[in-house]
């Protein structure tokens, strides 16, 4: 099989193919600054035509934030950098590596402040997207044979992007009208230019939705919140691609995010990532609740491998991917997150061999 049909097989059909899949993602500081020390030939060779991962994506929707233009450099020290982004965020980050922004200032503070700048995202803007990237992106995947998807950042991290965790927080359960229109204005935004992308540029494989709904010990608000004032919007735009246009949609959700499986279910997501282990997520547990209700990619634990011990990193992969094959469950190989740069590429090289020992149905 070639990846592309290999992934079909996994995330459409949600059966088991001639292996297990293959993709991952990565702290770009990984490759950049510490594989490239330990082997890896070369910054400029792709790590997914490298180790020939079955699927390549990118974002076409490049510049959704309601504050477009507006982004720059606001000051610096020789550690960090403080960037206000065109969502309106103010964030401090490391300059020499990655992590979790601290969130100085939000430009909008309240209802009256997104009033005053929603009708911003009511036009169509096709500097807002990049069809030639787009059109790069399907070039690849059909002369390698990869499974393609187009990425996106949908209305809950898009929330959380352009008023902050805590005001986010208290306006779904103190201004859900509030939350409403926004979700409603991003929804409208998103199906406008996607049917403009895919006209313009072609149609992949798939959607990679992203939205971190959970943190380490549950979800940000509780299953009935999400019902009422997400899921809508959810099932909105996944129709919109799976009716619409024949799209699978995978889904990124960081944290604990147990309780929202059957959220993503009844919204009609194909394939859940990237199950955090770190947060108490188990592929196992997953899938022998849900069945092939979902394909599952990830849950190998970052942490574990990150100690580079080959005994820790055999027992995490072989338990999780070869308990997937046992199952006979649709399964894609990745970690709980991202590849951190403490995994040695040594270690990273040890667990494709143990995939393609093991890796087959």
């Amino acid at each position: 099989m070639t990846g592309r049909e290999r992934f079909i097989q996994l995330i459409k059909h949600k059966q088991p193919a001639d292996r297990v899949g293959l993709y991952e993602h990565f702290w770009p500081e990984t490759v950049r600054d510490y594989w490239v020390q330990q082997g890896y030939p070369s910054v400029d060779v792709p790590v997914g035509q490298y180790f020939k991962y079955d699927m390549v994506h990118m974002w076409p929707v490049s510049d959704p934030g309601v504050f477009k233009g507006e982004d720059g450099l606001v000051s610096e020290t020789e550690e960090t950098k403080d960037f206000r982004n065109g969502f309106g965020a103010l964030s401090r980050y490391w300059k020499n590596k990655s992590g979790t922004p601290a969130h100085l200032d939000f430009m909008i503070k309240d209802r009256p402040g997104w009033d005053a700048v929603r009708d911003r995202l009511l036009s169509f803007d096709a500097s807002r997207t990049n069809v030639d990237g787009a059109k790069e992106m399907l070039a690849t995947a059909r002369d390698e044979g990869r499974y393609s998807a187009y990425g996106f950042c949908f209305v809950f991290e898009v929330l959380r992007a352009t008023i902050g965790d805590v005001l986010m927080l208290e306006s779904l359960l103190l201004e859900p009208d509030w939350i409403k229109d926004f979700c409603r204005v991003y929804t409208d935004f998103y199906k406008e230019h996607f049917a403009y992308v895919l006209r313009e540029a072609g149609t992949p494989d798939a959607v990679f939705m992203y939205e971190d709904l959970g943190f380490t010990n549950g979800l940000f608000c509780s299953p009935k919140v999400l019902r009422e004032l997400i899921l809508p919007y959810y099932k909105e735009i996944l129709s919109m691609f799976k009716d619409d246009y024949g799209l699978n949609v995978l889904v990124h959700s960081c944290g604990d995010i147990r309780e929202a499986v059957p959220i993503f279910i009844e919204a009609g997501v194909d394939c859940l990532q990237p199950m955090e282990a770190k947060a108490g997520v188990d592929v196992l547990d997953l899938a022998d609740t849900y069945g092939n209700q979902l394909a599952y990619m990830g849950n190998i634990n970052a942490q574990i491998l990150g100690t580079n011990d080959k005994d820790k990193v055999r027992a995490e992969v072989e338990r999780k991917m070869c308990g997937m094959i046992e199952r006979r469950m649709p399964y894609i190989l990745h970690s709980d997150h991202s590849v951190p740069p403490n995994v040695d590429f040594e270690t990273y090289n040890f667990m494709m061999q143990i995939y393609k020992e093991k890796g087959a149905y």
